[in-house]
C-alpha cells in the first residue's frame, strides 16, 4: 500500500469540518457580552425597558453574569454524558440533540422576556445543548488521526466554537438594534437549528479496526509523547495526572471567561473619547472571536511541533503579563493596546481548548476520549468562577482591576503546574496495581 493510500480518508476531514460548522453555532456563549451590555444598567436595575426591548427589565452586573456562569457549569457537567453518547451511540445523534436543545433554549429566552427566561433558556437549556453538542465533534474527529495531527485537528474543530463570536457579535448586535433582545434570541435559535441538523448528519467515527495513519518520520518520535494504551475512566481516576489536567483546564479557562464576559464593557471604558468605538463596541467581541479561533488552530499546530507543555507554558506566561497590564491599558484609554492585550488573552484561552483534548488523548488514548475528555472538561466549567467573581468585584469597586490581578496570578500557577505534569506510564501503573 502506498503512503498516499495510507493517509487519512476523506471522511476524516468531512467529520472535522462538519464539527467546525456545529461549533460555529454552539459558540454563542462567547458573544454573551453583547446581551449583557443591552441588559445591564445598575442605576435602573429592576426597571422595565421601553422601545424595541419593551417588557425586559434592566439587570445589574452580577445578575447578568449569572446566566453566562450557569451555562458554563452546566455545559461542563453535560460534557460527561455527552461524551458517553458520542462513544456509545453516535456523534451524529449527540450533535443534533445538543444543537436543538440550544436552539429551543434561545427561543425560550427570547420569548419569556425575563431574568427567569435567561436562566432557563440560555443558562440551563443552552448549557445542556452546548455540553451534549460540543462533546460530539472533537472526539469523533480525533479518532481518525494519529498523534502527529491531534493538535491541529482539535484546533480546527474547536476553532468553530471560538470563531462563533466573529459573526454572532456583529449579527447579534444588529438583531438587538433592529428587533430587540427577543428578536435576536429567536432569530439565532432558528438559524442554529437548521445548521446543526444538516452538519450533524456528516459526523462519523472510524470503522472497527481502523488504524490512523502516522508518517514514517514520526514513528519514533510520537510514541514517547503519547500513550499506546487506551485507558478507561476507572483507571484514569487513579492517576494524579487526571486531577492535574482538570486543574490546568481551570487555570487556563478562568482568564478567558473573565475577558469574554466583559469584552464589550472593556471597549466602552477604554474608548470614552472615541465615538466610533463607543458606538461599535461589538467590534472587540468579533475580534476576540477571530483571535480565539485562531488561537485554537495556531496553538494546536505548534503544539504538534514543540510539545503540548511548551505550548501551554508560552500561552499562559504571556497571557499572565497581559492580565496584569489590563487595568493600566483601560486607564490609558488606548484602544490599540486594548486590542493587543485582550487578543493575547483570547489566544491563550482558545489555545487551551485545543491543548486539553490533545493532552487527554496523549495521556489516556483515543478510544475512550469522548468520556475521558468529558471528565477533564469539568475543569473548563469550574473556570466560570472568575467571570462571576469579576461581576461581584465590579459591583463593589466599580472596576475589574482586582479581578485581572487575581487572574494573572492564577496563570502563573498554571505554568508551574504544567511543567511538573508528565504523562502517566501504563506499565508502571499496571505494575503498581498488581502489587496493591
Amino acid at each position: 500500500m502506498t503512503e498516499q493510500m495510507q493517509k487519512e480518508p476523506a471522511q476524516a476531514w468531512i467529520t472535522t469540518f462538519a464539527g467546525t460548522a456545529i461549533n460555529l453555532c454552539l459558540g454563542i456563549l462567547y458573544a454573551w457580552s453583547i446581551w449583557k451590555s443591552a441588559l445591564v444598567n445598575t442605576d435602573k436595575a429592576g426597571e422595565i425597558m421601553t422601545g424595541v426591548n419593551e417588557g425586559w427589565a434592566y439587570l445589574n452586573n452580577a445578575q447578568a453574569s449569572t446566566p453566562f456562569s450557569l451555562c458554563v457549569i452546566i455545559f461542563a457537567l453535560l460534557m460527561i454524558p455527552g461524551g458517553r453518547i458520542q462513544d456509545r451511540i453516535s456523534p451524529k445523534f449527540g450533535a443534533t440533540l445538543g444543537g436543538l436543545c440550544l436552539a429551543v433554549g434561545c427561543i425560550i429566552a427570547g420569548l419569556m422576556k425575563s431574568y427567569a427566561g435567561l436562566i432557563i433558556g440560555f443558562g440551563i437549556l443552552g448549557g445542556v445543548g452546548m455540553g451534549i453538542g460540543y462533546a460530539a465533534p472533537t472526539p469523533a474527529a480525533l479518532k481518525w488521526f494519529g498523534p502527529h495531527r491531534r493538535g491541529l485537528v482539535a484546533g480546527l474543530v474547536v476553532g468553530g466554537y471560538g470563531g462563533a463570536a466573529l459573526y454572532i457579535g456583529a449579527l447579534g448586535q444588529w438583531l438587538i438594534d433592529n428587533y430587540g433582545i427577543t428578536g435576536s434570541f429567536v432569530g439565532l435559535g432558528v438559524f442554529f437549528a437548521v445548521v446543526v441538523i444538516i452538519a450533524g448528519q456528516l459526523l462519523k467515527t472510524p470503522p472497527a479496526g481502523y488504524v490512523p495513519y502516522t508518517p514514517p518520520q514520526k514513528a519514533t518520535a510520537g510514541p514517547s509523547k503519547t500513550t499506546k494504551h487506551d485507558w478507561d475512566a476507572r483507571d484514569m481516576f487513579k492517576t494524579w495526572q487526571f486531577y492535574a489536567l482538570v486543574l490546568m483546564f481551570i487555570l487556563t479557562t478562568q482568564s478567558g471567561l473573565l475577558i469574554i464576559a466583559n469584552a464589550k464593557g472593556l471597549m466602552v471604558k477604554a474608548a470614552k473619547d472615541l465615538p466610533f468605538f463607543m458606538a461599535n463596541a461589538w467590534i472587540l467581541v468579533s475580534y476576540g472571536g477571530l483571535v480565539n479561533a485562531s488561537g485554537r488552530v495556531g496553538t494546536g499546530w505548534y503544539s504538534d511541533k514543540i510539545g503540548r507543555v511548551n505550548a501551554y507554558t508560552i500561552n499562559c506566561g504571556v497571557s499572565a503579563l497581559c492580565m496584569f497590564m489590563l487595568p493600566y491599558v483601560i486607564a490609558s484609554q488606548s484602544v490599540l493596546l486594548l486590542f493587543i492585550v485582550v487578543g493575547v488573552g483570547y489566544w491563550q484561552y482558545g489555545g487551551g481548548l485545543s491543548l486539553m483534548p490533545s493532552f487527554t488523548a496523549d495521556f489516556y488514548g483515543p478510544k475512550n476520549l469522548g468520556f475521558n475528555y468529558g471528565l477533564v472538561f469539568i475543569g473548563w466549567g469550574l473556570g466560570f468562577f472568575m467571570a462571576r467573581l469579576g461581576g461581584t468585584i465590579e459591583d463593589i469597586t466599580g472596576s475589574l482591576a482586582y479581578a485581572f490581578y487575581i487572574s494573572g496570578a492564577l496563570l502563573v500557577v498554571a505554568v508551574i503546574l504544567a511543567r511538573v505534569t508528565k504523562r502517566p506510564s501504563w506499565e508502571k501503573f499496571s505494575a503498581a496495581m498488581s502489587e496493591a
